[in-house]
């Protein structure tokens, strides 16, 4: 007999390690994996290399490339080549129609964007999903089931429109042992981190010259570290912190998760890795209420969410006849019983 299939939909490194890790428990199946894709118009325009700033093209896509050959994991361009049993997708703001009608399980990446008036326009006037960024994230219902990081995260969704029965807390990979960070090699310590984001280059509003200073004055006299996002305009970003921040080291690559760790205080207005700084008891500087984060935190339990979220894979593939709510009790039970919340 044939194996089942199961295809994992990615995106940014972030995204696509997190559908790595989750395959890991599912060695039973035939799993393949693809970059982020869209279909029609969407799709011409990332083909025309008009996209180069999104998951669906640019440096996103040759990285999540690179990721996939480094791996030797299998790789389905757009999933044409099987017919899949099950779906893991990184982002429901493009649902491509070959997978409309399949299984998916939806995995929240990590922090989503504040809730402009865009969000509201799509949310009401039903426009693409896209065009407010990862706010309508979870809104478009159009999943079997949506792993969550936390009970704070499942009641934020459920506000913004995803369906209650639809969504279980999982933990998130990446996201769920923060402490593992601890222990690295990188060579500074006792500094104030600043992580920078790419909102200028996916033309979102960001007065880099302002925020430069509101670090440096956040700082008081310690060192500054700028950690750049890997989307941003390196040459740029670099000009403007030699310039409103003079002796800040500025690093372009390197773990930023290790950076985190050993700093003392951390700087970033939208960037999910604020919750590691939370998680290791940091002194944290961030766009959003420092409190809603707290409620939100992913939930630690020593790096079990890809194996929990393997496992709801499983139950949709072995055990149809599982109601939703069967599986979703025991998985938010167990998130509960891990004593992490």
């Amino acid at each position: 007999m044939s194996k089942k299939k199961i295809l994992f939909i990615c995106g940014s490194i972030n995204q696509t390690s997190m559908m790595h890790q989750i395959s890991s428990g599912l060695e039973d199946y035939e799993c393949y994996f693809t970059p982020y894709y869209a279909d029609g118009l969407i799709n011409f325009v990332a083909n025309k290399g008009f996209l180069g700033n999104t998951i669906l093209g640019g440096k996103f896509r040759k990285n999540t490339e690179r990721y996939l050959a480094g791996n030797n994991l299998k790789i389905d361009y757009r999933g044409v080549n099987n017919d899949y049993d099950l779906i893991y997708t990184c982002s429901d703001l493009i649902i491509p129609k070959n997978i409309r009608n399949k299984k998916v399980i939806l995995v929240q990446e990590g922090m989503t964007d504040p809730e402009t008036v865009m969000f509201h326009l799509v949310k009401y006037l039903k426009l693409p999903r896209w065009l407010a960024s990862t706010s309508p994230t979870g809104i478009s219902n159009q999943y079997s089931l949506f792993c969550v990081a936390s009970n704070g995260y499942k009641d934020l969704f459920i506000r913004k429109g995803a369906k209650e029965k639809k969504i279980v807390v999982t933990g998130i990979p990446n996201f769920d042992n923060a402490k593992q960070y601890l222990r690295n090699d990188f060579p500074h310590k006792n500094y104030v981190l600043v992580a920078t984001s790419d909102a200028r280059e996916t033309l979102k509003y960001d007065n880099r010259k302002k925020f430069i200073k509101e670090c440096v004055e956040i700082a008081g006299g310690r060192q500054i570290i700028f950690k750049l996002h890997p989307n941003e305009k390196t040459g740029r970003a670099k000009a403007e912190i030699n310039r409103y921040a003079p002796g800040a080291l500025v690093y372009q690559h390197g773990n930023t998760n290790h950076m985190i760790a050993n700093c003392d205080v951390l700087i970033t207005k939208y960037s999910s890795v604020v919750y590691v700084g939370l998680t290791l008891s940091k002194e944290v500087h961030s766009a959003f209420n420092i409190e809603e984060l707290r409620r939100l935190m992913p939930i630690q339990n020593n790096g079990t969410s890809a194996e929990r979220i393997a496992r709801i894979g499983k139950h949709l593939l072995e055990m149809p006849n599982t109601t939703l709510d069967e599986i979703r009790h025991t998985y938010d039970l167990e998130s509960v019983l891990s004593g992490q919340e």
